[in-house]
């Protein structure tokens, strides 16, 4: 195999850039280290306006109009967002209603201000319910066990 690092003599473009960018490095650390620089670094950047208004004035006017459309939809979104938390706020009141008399019987119960009566204290569980269910299918396979006997 041939030796890349050197055609006729001279060194690679490779071997080359490799020391530019060295180079490079070493001057961008001096520079860097250099109070006076980085002052007149930090002046520029502050000379530089941060605003988007300026940046926006430096576009193209189709662009411009771009932006002036886009900022007209947002606005009409935002009437419509406000409009719907306006709804959802009516609805949480009308349904806050309702749950009242709920929410201050339960504190009733709770707090032990009211005894509930026998229809309110009925509760069937799910493992009841499953329960119940078990059983009838128990006596179902056992009915069918003893014809098969028969």
């Amino acid at each position: 195999m041939a030796d890349n690092s050197f055609s006729d003599g001279a060194p690679s473009d490779s071997l080359e850039a490799a020391k530019d960018a060295s180079a490079a490095e070493k001057l961008t650390d001096q520079v860097m280290q250099n109070p006076q620089v980085l002052a007149a670094l930090q002046e520029r950047l502050d000379s530089v306006s941060h605003t988007p208004s300026s940046y926006i004035e430096t576009l193209p006017k189709a662009v411009k109009r771009r932006i002036n459309a886009l900022k007209q939809l947002q606005v009409k979104c935002a009437h419509i967002e406000a409009k719907f938390y306006e709804e959802v706020h009516d609805l949480e009141r009308k349904y806050a209603a309702l749950y009242q008399p709920l929410f201050d019987k339960r504190r009733e119960f709770v707090t032990g201000d009211v005894e509930p009566t026998d229809a309110e204290s009925e509760w069937h569980s799910e493992n009841e319910e499953e329960e119940l269910e078990g059983d009838e299918e128990g006596e179902e396979e056992d009915d069918a066990d003893a014809s098969l006997k028969v």
